[in-house]
């Protein structure tokens, strides 16, 4: 299949092209600085930009549209012209060309108000409700996407939840730097659970996203690795890997939330570079249950996850040039997690 993959100079967009090109897939790779997936051929551009998308739309027979603004804090008007406006010039280009199948990839915080999610599936997109410029623009963006499937044009949006994996900067490079500054807190003890998928997986999904199409066009299905686990030990599993001190000291998740909201506005206003230490959506996710049940997406897509969450911090350690720990705070973590289910708690 000839595929046309967009924003595949992130991390999770690498991996799909990637996994398309050893799959023998004829690979275009469409964003605005070079993807550095061997065997694709890139197409620069952006899609702000009508005739770029057209001319990298042209000949393709599926498209995983990935591109999109990502970030905590932001100007409004951007994360609309990208995350909306973007998908609806792609959509429209795509039909133009005759593109028979288009994989979206949005984002689990789009049918997310803040409140906790234990063993949901994908529940419908809410602009509305979603908390951030991000989460409504890609909520708007999902429903536009599968508003266009049609028989003869067949979209699906996949969502993978919390993506991570070695060389990522989203979760783990941030994860790494404010640990390592001593400002990463234990919100609610770290107690909280949540699922999180490694990149491979994400990647694997959404390929499978691709061939699955005829069972699975029109509709939303959430991914992940499907094994929650206390953010607690999450975070000091990404601490060990990287060799910087796991975070030691805790904050109510009310009030991280509420300073949250107050620093966003203050960083906004003070017109300050790069985002600001806490935002309330970041206090959300480290301090609310997030995890779905996987049975459905793993039957539609017929896909298992490849890579467990233990055998991916495994690999975040060597690529960091470290031992994977047999003691330290993920073990500790893990000790209690263990001790809690002997407990029947």
């Amino acid at each position: 299949m000839r595929v046309l993959v967009t924003g595949a100079s992130g991390l999770l967009g690498r991996e799909v092209a990637g996994l398309l090109v050893r799959q023998g897939h004829a690979v275009t790779t469409f964003q605005r600085r070079p993807s550095g997936v061997d065997g694709a051929a890139d197409v620069s551009g952006s899609v702000a930009d009508e005739d770029a998308v057209r001319r990298a739309v042209a000949g393709a027979e599926g498209v995983i549209h990935l591109a999109a603004k990502v970030s905590f804090t932001g100007r409004a008007a951007e994360f609309d012209e990208v995350n909306v406006e973007g998908t609806r010039r792609l959509l429209r280009a795509a039909r133009g060309a005759g593109v028979r199948d288009l994989v979206f990839v949005s984002s689990p915080s789009v049918a997310n108000s803040g409140a906790a999610i234990a063993g949901l599936g994908a529940e419908p997109a809410d602009p509305v409700r979603a908390h951030g410029d991000y989460s409504r623009t890609k909520a708007e963006a999902e429903l536009l996407a599968l508003a266009a499937d049609s028989p003869d044009f067949r979209v699906a949006a996949v969502r993978p939840h919390i993506v991570w994996g070695p060389g990522d900067t989203q979760l783990v490079g941030r994860v790494l730097e404010r640990a390592s500054r001593g400002r990463l807190p234990l919100l609610d003890a770290g107690a909280a659970l949540i699922d999180t998928t490694y990149v491979d997986n994400a990647a694997a999904a959404i390929v499978a996203a691709l061939h699955r199409m005829e069972h699975i066009h029109g509709r939303a299905l959430v991914v992940s690795n499907g094994e929650p686990r206390p953010v607690g030990e999450l975070l000091a599993g990404i601490c060990a890997a990287g060799g910087v001190p796991a975070p030691s000291w805790a904050v109510p998740g009310s009030l991280a939330r509420a300073a949250g909201s107050v620093v966003e506005k203050v960083w906004s206003r003070s017109g300050r570079a790069g985002e600001p230490p806490m935002t309330r959506f970041l206090a959300e996710q480290l301090s609310t249950a997030h995890w779905f049940d996987q049975r459905e997406t793993r039957e539609l897509l017929d896909w298992s996850p490849a890579v467990s969450l233990d055998e991916g911090l495994a690999r975040l350690a060597e690529h960091y040039g470290r031992t994977p720990p047999t003691s330290g705070p993920s073990v500790a973590w893990a000790g209690r997690r263990d001790r809690c289910k002997r407990n029947g708690s």
